[in-house]
């Protein structure tokens, strides 16, 4: 999907809702457990179009994600106004072989990182919050904007999960894998 940081920024946050971000972050390691718990080895791998990543491809994608979000908490918490900066999530997938990434291996970086910066987050004196980074291709970012924009994330990859295991479903049913 082509789109600018204000587009992308947009999509996140209407993905969001208003929903509380730190309620988010906090369940959508369960929610990824859940969801991949019954996938055959076939709907993991399974992808939508050439292309497009598998649901094994976007849980490594969001063990990395997790990484920079723990480096980006820590940065803005200590430094107010330093830079973040962006990177390039396709460059990452083909360099670091995501295809190749055992499912149990991203869900467990996953969970580890996440209930790390959801500790961080919550321990923090509150007024850190408000600190700014200054991302690459998005802009200022406080701690809040950035929690909200992990938990978009969360909520956008989730909700495809959800539909690439659906339509993998119907894609092994009528082929008989």
């Amino acid at each position: 999907m082509n789109e600018t940081p204000q587009q992308y920024i947009a999509r996140i946050l209407d993905t969001l809702g208003g929903r509380d971000p730190l309620t988010v972050l906090t369940e959508t390691p369960a929610r990824l457990r859940s969801l991949v718990a019954n996938a055959t080895p076939d709907q993991l791998a399974w992808q939508p179009a050439p292309g497009k990543w598998s649901i094994a491809q976007i849980l490594a994608h969001l063990a990395d994600a997790e990484v920079t979000g723990a480096w980006r908490f820590r940065s803005v918490l200590a430094h107010d106004g330093g830079p973040l900066a962006a990177y390039d999530q396709n460059e990452w997938a083909s360099a670091f072989r995501y295809e190749q990434v055992p499912t149990a291996e991203s869900l467990a970086l996953f969970e580890a990182l996440r209930a790390g910066n959801l500790s961080l987050l919550k321990r923090v004196d509150r007024a850190r919050y408000a600190h700014v980074g200054i991302h690459s291709e998005r802009g200022p970012e406080s701690i809040t904007r950035l929690m909200e924009m992990y938990a978009g994330h969360d909520l956008n990859h989730l909700g495809q999960i959800e539909r690439y295991l659906e339509e993998s479903r119907g894609v092994t049913a009528k082929t008989g894998a």
